[in-house]
């Protein structure tokens, strides 16, 4: 018989699949095709499922009951047991005891407080009484928390339904109650959230047989009101009663099968309505299911094996007791963890996209970050002349003073120095960090081990801290250095006869109208309407800031100059993932148009950083809180004595003037020091003593003791690796096993030598033809003559008699001609002697044995070609027939409902015959002389 025959395994198969998962002990969940049974409370889940098995087996009671997903497998076997998959190679032939094992197991995981867990309980039925299938039976949903259960039960019990549901390879069993309106069914509805088109949806009502009268569920199983893909399928189960009393399943089975016969709504769909027919319909989707989703299952899993297979080999010959494998395993996390940390600070490893880090990092924080909180200590103009008049004030007490002091110089110079150990302290703060980052991110890979990573952290941390305090000292004691003694006679420094004369170079001076920096920025608070709220190409120069359409630089927007811009931190809108700084008219003018200030936004805030520190360079200093400016506005403006005036532009030139030479030697000195005595120390300390300090302070078994998380991760991935293999050598022993196999081609045999038997003789009484009826005996005469063709009612093919050859030669008998539906013979009948005596006409004939033909065998070869072609004909001819075996299949259903009609039919055809021919008149068959036509004789209605 033509078919797949493998396909019938096809269910076996995926039970082997999460045996195959069970076994390994993982929680991992393949995405395996399967039935899942949700209902509400007391919906008869539990009773569908034994009615299935034909036992009472699960476990019944007020409440959840179901606490645990119930993996059950039917499995089709001569003798009739239950084995669960925790217990493996034991028997239970009493479902009593299986019962009482699925409560217990539920219990050892979730205890006895009607909790719940979504670890499933796997159990086989092998029983002669099923079918091959598998279902996932799920706890009931429930709306109040009952006992000890935890308030958000039902919210628990959703998301362990959605666990399952969710996957589209899971069909949905949808188990509603008759008795309640199906509109607010609760599996419906939840099937409806993951199953909005009903694709995967089987609907089943139960308690058809608890409806108010007068009342019933045919429209729903009709599937004309709210309908399914896959239709429903009514059935009747025990009530409670029935339980109660004991009553036996295969009793309640026929009772279900007498409810839909004698029922007047469901009678007409009696044989598509019960549980019979549910297990088979259950069985046949399934099938087709895993047939559909074979081909995607095995591309998940060869990605998801090929993903594995670096860590599986890491694992593979892994043995955590070994002492030797433990120092080895050590040695090696040390010197690749002193790698990552020389090729973060070098900038020679991973390098990221998305981040400033390392040697990067700790570079901008010397050039930008560190520029820039010098620059905030400085004071601005108004702020120094003020503490200069002061001072000079100060110094000359109650005199006059006719000249300028050096004390007033000293003084300025020494506290704008001293303002200069915050930014250096932080600068060093900031730096230690982030080498503190970038030593996390380095022992990450030593995650496996906690205590060595504990370890490892700790020793490097308190060296970089003991170095943080030395380098504190050293820059502290350099700036001391710096406080100790006024070097006057410094070759930049300008003196009192050119501070006198005002030559000052400016900065913008010495850099002319050069770019400075490059790069796209967002207009925060400008309308999209005037070109803001998008990105923009700005250059700065250093007179001058630009933006354009893009870096091309053709389509100019706006050019705004430097002269008078303070620059300040701005506070990001809210929800903004930009960072901002401000640019603003020191004045309180217009900064851009009629904005008083120009709000720019950057990605990070590395680059806001990067941006204010070329603005440092172009002369844009950021904003002072100088709450006593306009004090000292009236006291410098209201100044009239030029002497004095003199006095302060003399001395704030030299102050300017030194202040630049100690700022470029901080500048200079700071990453210097920074860099040999923390960055540079601790690369040394890590090649040449960090072992030792692990060595010395700690136990290496205690090291190298690897965490329970990284064993559990060892053993899961070494478990999910072996699932995986032996899932896709299962499905690979499906291809080998599903093969089709077509019906084998006809044999031309005309090349056998005939037998030479004396023909049949002829029956003596041949079979007459009835009335206007066909020929259907053999109708051979002793010449051989052909019967005379048919003229009535068809005779079937398989009782036609073959016609004789030509001649009166009798050929040698051949195989009959398949027939292929909906296509007639596909191959003519070759000649052949009518059947032997005491054959029936048109059977088959006795089996030949062929023999060779000798003589020519070229013509054997044409006969060979010929025979290939006909199996290929024959192997179309198969596939119209499976094409026409499906569509009986499905038109099956329709032709049994309509076969009560088709007999009720007949009857009343026969019932007017027989009053038809009960008025024909006596006197034969002849017309009358009358002329009136005669009623013929009646024909055989049987």
């Amino acid at each position: 018989m033509a078919g797949n025959s493998g396909m019938e395994q096809l269910i076996l198969i995926m039970n082997k699949l999460q045996e195959a998962c069970a076994s390994s002990g993982t929680s991992h969940r393949f995405d395996l095709p399967q039935i899942a049974v949700v209902g509400s409370q007391s919906a008869g889940k539990s009773s569908v499922l034994e009615n299935f098995v034909g036992k009472d087996f699960l476990p019944r009671g007020s409440g959840i009951v179901t606490r645990r997903p119930l993996v059950l497998q039917l499995l089709t076997h001569p003798s009739e047991f239950a084995e669960f998959g925790h217990l493996r190679g034991k028997k239970f032939t009493n479902f009593d005891e299986v019962r009482q094992e699925i409560e217990n197991e539920t219990d050892r995981l979730t205890g006895k407080n009607k909790g719940i867990s979504n670890v499933p309980i796997t159990l086989r039925v092998f029983s002669p009484h099923v079918l091959n299938l598998t279902l996932v039976d799920l706890p009931g949903m429930t709306k109040v928390a009952v006992g000890d259960q935890p308030p958000d039960i039902e919210q628990q019990i959703r998301a362990m339904l959605f666990e399952f549901i969710s996957k589209e390879n899971c069909l949905i069993l949808a188990v509603s109650p008759a008795n309640s309106d199906l509109a607010n069914s609760d599996a419906l509805k939840i099937a409806k959230e993951v199953d909005p088109n009903g694709t995967r949806t089987i609907g089943v009502i139960t308690k058809l047989d608890l409806m108010d009268q007068g009342t019933d569920a045919r429209e729903v199983l009709e599937n004309k009101l709210l309908p399914l893909r896959r239709g429903y399928i009514g059935v009747v189960n025990r009530s409670q009663k029935d339980i109660e009393g004991k009553k036996d399943i295969a009793a309640a089975m026929a009772a279900e099968r007498k409810f839909f016969l004698s029922h007047p709504s469901y009678r007409h769909m009696a044989e598509r309505m019960g549980t019979p027919y549910l297990q088979r319909c259950l069985n046949q989707q399934l099938t087709n299911h895993i047939r559909e989703t074979l081909p995607s299952l095995r591309s998940e899993l060869q990605t998801k094996l090929l993903a594995m297979e670096s860590d599986y080999k890491v694992y593979m010959n892994f043995n955590p007791d070994d002492p030797t494998i433990k120092t080895k395993a050590m040695m090696t996390f040390i010197n690749q963890f002193t790698e990552d940390y020389l090729q973060a600070i070098e900038g020679t490893g991973e390098v990221s996209t998305k981040e400033l880090s390392g040697g990067a990092k700790i570079n901008t924080i010397f050039h930008e970050r560190f520029m820039y909180m010098l620059h905030q200590t400085e004071s601005d103009e108004r702020e120094l002349r003020k503490e200069i008049s002061y001072a000079i004030r100060n110094i000359h007490g109650i005199r006059t003073g006719l000249f300028t002091p050096d004390m007033a110089f000293e003084t300025i110079v020494k506290k704008q120095i001293a303002r200069m150990k915050e930014p250096t302290l932080k600068c060093v703060d900031m730096v230690v960090e982030e080498l503190i980052n970038v030593v996390h991110r380095c022992t990450t890979k030593m995650s496996s081990y906690p205590h060595l990573q504990e370890a490892v952290e700790s020793i490097v941390t308190n060296r970089i801290r003991e170095q943080e305090s030395k380098t504190k000292t050293q820059l502290m004691l350099l700036v001391d250095v710096q406080l100790a003694y006024m070097n006057t006679n410094h070759e930049d420094f300008i003196g009192f006869a050119n501070a006198q004369q005002g030559a000052d170079t400016s900065r913008k001076e010495r850099l002319g109208n050069q770019v400075i920096r490059k790069g796209y920025l967002t207009l925060n608070n400008v309308s999209m309407m005037r070109g803001g709220s998008k990105e923009l190409w700005f250059v700065l120069t250093a007179e001058s800031l630009s933006w354009f359409k893009d870096e091309e630089e053709r389509e100019k927007r706006y050019m705004l100059p430097l002269g008078g811009l303070k620059i300040r931190d701005g506070e990001s809108r809210l929800f903004g993932k930009k960072n901002v700084f401000v640019l603003f008219n020191s004045e309180g003018r217009n900064t851009y148009k009629d904005y008083k200030y120009l709000e720019l936004a950057a990605e990070t805030a590395d680059e806001v950083d990067s941006w204010k520190a070329s603005f440092l360079r172009a002369g844009v200093y950021p904003e002072r809180e100088t709450k006593e400016n306009e004090e000292l506005e009236q006291d410098t403006s209201g100044s009239t004595d030029p002497q004095m005036e003199r006095q302060v532009e003399t001395i704030r030139n030299l102050v300017e003037s030194y202040m630049r030479i100690v700022d470029k030697t901080q500048r200079d000195v700071v990453p210097k020091t920074v860099i040999h005595l923390i960055v540079n120390e601790l690369k040394d300390f890590l090649k040449t003593s960090m072992l030792a300090s692990l060595y010395g302070g700690y136990d290496q078994n205690q090291l190298m003791n690897e965490s329970p998380e990284e064993a559990a991760k060892r053993e899961e991935t070494l478990r999910i690796y072996k699932a995986t293999k032996d899932a896709l050598k299962i499905l690979s022993e499906v291809s080998a096993g599903t093969s089709y196999t077509p019906t084998p081609p006809p044999v031309r045999d005309d090349w056998i030598q005939p037998d030479h038997h004396p023909p049949p003789h002829p029956p003596s009484h041949p079979p007459s033809n009835p009335p206007g009826g066909g020929g259907g005996g053999t109708n051979s005469g002793p010449g051989g003559m052909a019967p005379s063709p048919a003229h009535g009612r068809r005779t079937p093919v398989q009782q036609r008699p073959a016609p004789p050859p030509p001649g009166g030669r009798q050929g040698p008998p051949s195989r009959p001609a398949p027939t292929v539906p909906g296509g007639g013979h596909g191959f003519a009948r070759p000649p052949g002697p009518p059947p032997p005596s005491g054959q029936q006409p048109g059977s088959l004939p006795p089996p030949m044995v062929p023999q060779k033909p000798s003589g020519n065998f070229s013509a054997f070869g044409q006969q060979a070609q010929q025979a290939q072609q006909t199996a290929q004909q024959a192997q179309q001819a198969a596939q119209q027939a499976q094409q026409a075996h499906a569509t009986y299949q499905a038109a099956r259903p329709y032709i049994d409902a309509a076969a009560p009609y088709a007999q009720a039919a007949g009857k009343a055809a026969k019932s007017a015959a027989d009053a038809i021919f009960s008025m024909r008149p006596s006197g034969g068959s002849g017309g009358g002389s009358s002329g009136v036509p005669q009623i013929p004789a009646r024909p055989n209605m049987g």
